[in-house]
């Protein structure tokens, strides 16, 4: 069977203001980034120096930046969907060296896909006067996509730079960004054409 992928609308440039945008790097963790993580995703390595230059233009320009991390106790349930994963205070739950949080940056310790559930979140956004999210980071049609959804689903204005974002396959990746442009309006563009202003 064939599937046709409906064309997803790309926005070449997007200005979002600094003061009112958060940057949620999601998952870029050693277990799903690093070789040797036990979620290893492929494609996760070559996000780094993209994700990178966006947190130090956000940075700059004095843009909020939040990390997610998985953050799994040692008999979480969801390890019977997914292998061993994340375990709180491991190796594999750290953000990557490269993408390492500045002292204070908020690190939101998530405990299933969806940033927003069970975690302060949506708080700190509002207490920030935050009105745009920029989504990047790890996997595209699981953390990613729920995160960016439960924002949406919260009013905020959901900005994906695909080329900041990893998949496990290129269809995980095209229903992500599908899910993001239709269901959740959200704007689909590409790092370089991403501008904080």
């Amino acid at each position: 069977m064939t599937v046709e992928v409906p064309e997803v609308q790309i926005s070449e440039h997007v200005e979002l203001p600094a003061a009112r945008t958060a940057l949620l790097v999601v998952d870029m963790q050693n277990d799903f980034v690093h070789p040797e993580g036990s979620l290893f995703v492929p494609d996760a390595p070559k996000t780094v120096p993209i994700i990178r230059n966006l947190i130090e233009r956000a940075r700059e320009a004095g843009a909020r930046v939040v990390f997610t991390q998985d953050w799994h106790q040692p008999d979480d349930p969801e390890f019977a969907i997914w292998p061993r994963h994340a375990v709180a205070g491991s190796w594999g739950a750290e953000v990557v060296a490269e993408l390492e949080p500045l002292p204070g940056e908020t690190r939101i310790h998530k405990l299933r896909y969806d940033a927003f559930y069970g975690t302060p979140l949506e708080h700190l956004l509002r207490l920030w006067r935050i009105e745009k999210v920029v989504v990047v980071g790890t996997v595209a049609n699981i953390c990613v996509l729920h995160t960016a959804g439960s924002a949406a689903l919260r009013w905020f204005e959901v900005v994906l730079p695909a080329d900041g974002v990893s998949a496990l396959t290129p269809f995980d990746m095209q229903a992500a960004l599908r899910q993001v442009g239709f269901l959740y309006h959200g704007k689909i563009t590409n790092s370089q054409g991403l501008v904080f202003t």
